[in-house]
């Protein structure tokens, strides 16, 4: 059943499948006291039902397996370096949502494996994941075999590096476990090095309240100001702790994603982004990880990269935004002109007539 569950999922354009014990996963006590401590900042959605992330068995009833899946999003000319103007948005997030676009195939897979346990194809004796229930899926993952966990505390495959998307199937079908991965960091720390906000607090230990992932999407509101300027020009999310991983030199680029690509997203326009209305912002990021930040978020995160790239021309169109009805986004352009001009002698006033 392994096999045939394994070229079903391969079958669907998943990159790899792989087989857990529905258990509790090792550092479950870690995670709590993580929560306790407030590491994880607004995310309300991972200290909620808590207990089920560390107990498969309160998810399904009479849980046995967790089936584990890995979609690449490894693209080799994603590494592009940003223009004069242009901002910066995670890799995974150049396509349209992966949660729109693993559904059907994790639903696929899903009923395949309940004909397997002899129960009907919706039945609840099976149940699909993409980032959306309460299960810890890196350590699943990691026990499957998938990837190991890096000390940045993300998923590293030795085929995907660390482009790749998790999923999982939670089921009462009772699999053989793969042979859990072997943590392959060694005395490697590019990653603690590179991350501009000093986030990864330790090894294996992140502070979600200084990650830039964190503060340009899940963050509702304003961004903490002595943290801003480490943003740079990143508009959503950030792949600097990923992209220092020497194990993506055995990258390989995904199927599922491929297709599904958004160029306009490699290197956008700044100031364009700046003058999206509501109805603009709909028409243009729905159905894009993006749509999901709304256009408040992401205008607040354009306004703090154009205050971090010290640009004049900006000035005018900053000013103008900081008129936007929507609080959040006024706040942030007034800072922002507040840091160009603080590098100009030109005041914003007389470039906005």
């Amino acid at each position: 059943m392994k096999n045939e569950i394994r070229e079903f999922a391969k079958a669907l354009g998943f990159d790899d499948c792989r087989f857990a014990p529905a258990e509790p996963p090792a550092h479950a006590t870690d995670f709590l006291r993580w929560i306790d401590e407030g590491r994880h900042g607004e995310l309300g959605w991972i200290a909620r039902n808590a207990s089920k992330r560390v107990e498969p068995d309160l998810v399904v009833s009479g849980a046995r397996t967790i089936i584990c899946l890995a979609t690449s999003y490894h693209a080799s000319d994603a590494e592009t370096a940003c223009g004069v103007g242009t901002g910066r948005v995670a890799r995974y997030a150049r396509h349209a949502d992966y949660h729109d676009l693993l559904a059907e195939p994790l639903k696929k897979l899903t009923a395949r494996v309940n004909e397997l346990l002899g129960e009907p194809a919706n039945s609840k004796g099976s149940l699909w994941y993409v980032d959306t229930g309460p299960i810890l899926e890196r350590d699943h993952a990691h026990r499957a075999g998938i990837g190991f966990t890096g000390k940045h505390t993300n998923l590293v495959s030795r085929t995907g590096g660390n482009w790749i998307l998790l999923s999982e199937i939670i089921t009462r079908l009772d699999l053989e476990p793969d042979p859990p991965a072997r943590n392959l960091c060694g005395k490697c720390t590019r990653c603690i090095t590179a991350c501009p906000t000093n986030a990864i607090t330790a090894p294996f230990r992140l502070d979600a309240n200084r990650c830039i992932s964190y503060l340009t999407i899940e963050l509702k509101g304003s961004i903490p100001e002595e943290l801003r300027p480490a943003i740079g020009d990143r508009i959503y999310g950030c792949d600097d702790c990923l992209a220092a991983c020497p194990w993506n030199r055995f990258a390989q680029e995904g199927r599922l994603l491929r297709d599904h690509r958004r160029s306009d997203l490699d290197q956008p326009d700044l100031i364009e982004l700046l003058s999206l209305t509501e109805a603009d912002f709909r028409g243009r990021f729905r159905g894009t990880p993006l749509f999901r930040t709304k256009r408040r978020g992401v205008l607040r995160n354009v306004c703090v990269a154009l205050g971090n790239t010290a640009n004049r021309s900006a000035l005018p169109h900053l000013e103008k935004a900081s008129k936007d009805p929507e609080p959040l986004i006024a706040e942030h352009a007034v800072w922002a002109i507040r840091q160009i001009e603080s590098r100009t002698s030109t005041p914003a006033a007389s470039l906005a007539t």
